[in-house]
């Protein structure tokens, strides 16, 4: 008994080996960014995808830096949205709330359909990861510009 036992288990162990997926390096550098859509971004905002959302993980996660001044629109996530600020020091406001400075370190969460933006400070960059997970086939909503008035309150 005990030696069929071993059989089987041995047995069970080889197939799921064999069916395993094998683990996937991305190496730094070799995803391309671009220069944020100024529909989306006021200022010079660089964009580079880290991951995207295939199945079963759906979240995707962007590096994005934004030089002084550069902020995001106003936007939502229907199921939230992380930030992790990696360098630098910017701002992040929520809709009817002040803006409260992010620095290295800081870990902003975003709940799903909170209205926000955020970006550098009008004199510092920043640099964070973004990292949404989707709703529906969605994980943003897009809104209009955050204007001089609103980037420049205290």
């Amino acid at each position: 008994m005990l030696r069929q036992t071993a059989i089987a288990i041995t047995a069970a162990l080889a197939v799921s080996g064999a069916s395993a997926q094998e683990m996937e390096i991305t190496r730094n550098g070799s995803r391309d960014g671009m220069i944020g859509s100024p529909d989306l971004f006021t200022g010079t905002v660089y964009v580079e995808p880290v991951f995207g959302n295939p199945e079963p993980f759906m979240v995707n996660a962007g590096k994005v830096t934004f030089l002084p001044g550069a902020r995001s629109n106003w936007h939502t996530h229907p199921a939230g949205q992380m930030l992790i600020v990696i360098d630098g020091t910017g701002w992040v406001q929520e809709e009817g709330e002040e803006k409260q400075v992010m620095q290295p370190g800081d870990v902003i969460w975003c709940p799903p359909g909170v209205k926000h933006w955020h970006g550098a400070t009008d004199t510092t960059s920043v640099t964070h990861y973004a990292v949404q997970q989707f709703e529906n086939g969605e994980n943003v909503t897009w809104m209009e510009p955050v204007t001089d008035e609103q980037f420049a309150a205290e």
